[in-house]
Parts: structure tokens; C-alpha cells; sequence
């Protein structure tokens, strides 16, 4: 029979293993259904790519060091992920908009959208470092949370 320190010594490994998959399992699901195809046949992982493709010529250095900076605050893990879903947001709004170019005013409004709301605060805080005013692009705060519209 286990008695003793050595059936905490089990019993917390348990609980730390159990709680570790249930975190990673967690992230992996969450990356498994945006790689679930949508009615019109491609994932948001399709898309993000698609638009990301479409819209690489438009990007100068300039603008390319500028999101590299903007994503500098998310861990590292996760910075490639979120400068892809970025990027695709910019890229979308580029082609909606017949953009030339990739300017700042699309990439810092690209960015606020493509920010999940719980970020803001962040978001807010790395371009006020930057000496970037927001305020012509408060209305777009509250338009980060809206659903895409159907493809």
C-alpha cells in the first residue's frame, strides 16, 4: 500500500500531468477548429494564408519592422501565430480597400481589429511607447470583436 509522502509525491504528479494536458489539449483543439474548413470550403487558416500571399508585395521594410515591434509584447511561442492572424487582417483590409501599398494608418488599423478586446489595454500601452496617438483610431477598438463577414 502506498502510504505516506510518497502517495502525495504520486498524487501531485497526477494533478500537475492532468492539468498539463488539459492546457495543451485546450490550445491544440483551439488550432484544430480554425483549421475546420467554413461553408465556403477554406478554414480561417486558409484565409489568413490567402490574404497573406495576396498582399506580400505591398509590404516595405518600414512596415514590416513596424508589426515586428507591435507583436514584440506577445510571448514568444505564441508571436508567430498572432503575426500571421495580423498580417492576414491587414492583408484583407489591403485588398478590400485596392491598397497600393501597405501604409501605416492600414497596418495600425489592421492590427487594432485583428486584437482580441481583452488585449486592448496592451495594444494601447505599446503605441502610446511608440508615440503612436490613437485617437484617430478609437472606432476601431470597438470594431475588433465584430464576426468577419460571410466569404
Amino acid at each position: 500500500m502506498l502510504q505516506g509522502w510518497f502517495l502525495w509525491f504520486i498524487l501531485f504528479w497526477v494533478v500537475v500531468l492532468v492539468t498539463l494536458m488539459a492546457i495543451g489539449g485546450f490550445f491544440m483543439f483551439r488550432k484544430f477548429l480554425k483549421a475546420l474548413p467554413k461553408n465556403d470550403g477554406k478554414s480561417d487558416l486558409d484565409w489568413e494564408e490567402y490574404y497573406v500571399d495576396k498582399t506580400i508585395h505591398l509590404w516595405n521594410e518600414d512596415q514590416k519592422e513596424l508589426l515586428n515591434e507591435l507583436v514584440s509584447p506577445v510571448p514568444d511561442l505564441f508571436r508567430p501565430v498572432a503575426k500571421q492572424k495580423i498580417a492576414g487582417k491587414i492583408g484583407q483590409l489591403a485588398l478590400e480597400e485596392k491598397a497600393s501599398s501597405i501604409t501605416r494608418e492600414l497596418l495600425i488599423r489592421g492590427y487594432i481589429i485583428a486584437t482580441p478586446k481583452r488585449d486592448h489595454k496592451f495594444l494601447r500601452k505599446k503605441l502610446a511607447e511608440l508615440e503612436i496617438d490613437v485617437t484617430p483610431y478609437n472606432n476601431f477598438f470597438e470594431l475588433s470583436e465584430v464576426k468577419p463577414k460571410e466569404r
